[in-house]
């Protein structure tokens, strides 16, 4: 009995084998795991070109990192630049001031000076005259002396002046 149980369950077996190949079982599967292995793929190539983006886009932030050093240094390097040619220029500009300022002090001064010196032969010219007119009053007495001595005094004033 256990023949015959082997050789039904033997020939169960091979019905059912060509009922599978029949109705395309193994292509079926075949194909589902055709399709489960072309997902796969997919996913691995997706991941792959995730990855790639991902490393680019960390060169290209880890370059803009560099470039953004550089330039914070080659800004501060012209800030300094601006910054020594403002306290040249402005040392300048002082030093400019200062020698205007000196120059109009000192024409101030001068300008004094020569007042002053025009100011003092104005009074010894005024004095000089009226100790003349004096001196020459006591000397000269009469209508003639007078005459002479007026005009005369009117030639002096027109000369000096």
């Amino acid at each position: 009995m256990t023949q015959m149980a082997e050789f039904w369950v033997g020939i169960a077996f091979a019905v059912f084998v060509l009922i599978l190949i029949y109705y395309r079982v193994p292509a079926l599967v075949a194909k589902s795991l055709d399709d489960r292995a072309e997902a796969i793929r997919k996913e691995l190539d997706e991941a792959r070109r995730l990855r790639e983006e991902a490393q680019n886009l960390l060169a290209d932030y880890q370059k803009k990192h560099r470039n953004v050093g550089q330039e914070a240094d080659s800004i501060l390097e012209l800030a300094r630049g601006e910054a020594e040619a403002f306290a040249q220029e402005t040392r300048a500009s002082l030093k400019d001031m200062l020698e205007r300022r000196t120059r109009q002090a000192e024409d101030k001064i001068a300008r004094a000076e020569a007042q002053a010196v025009d100011e003092v032969r104005a009074a010894a010219i005024e004095l000089a005259v009226a100790a003349a007119e004096k001196i020459l009053r006591e000397k000269a007495s009469g209508a003639g002396g007078v005459s002479l001595i007026d005009q005369s005094i009117r030639e002096l004033k027109g000369r000096l002046n």
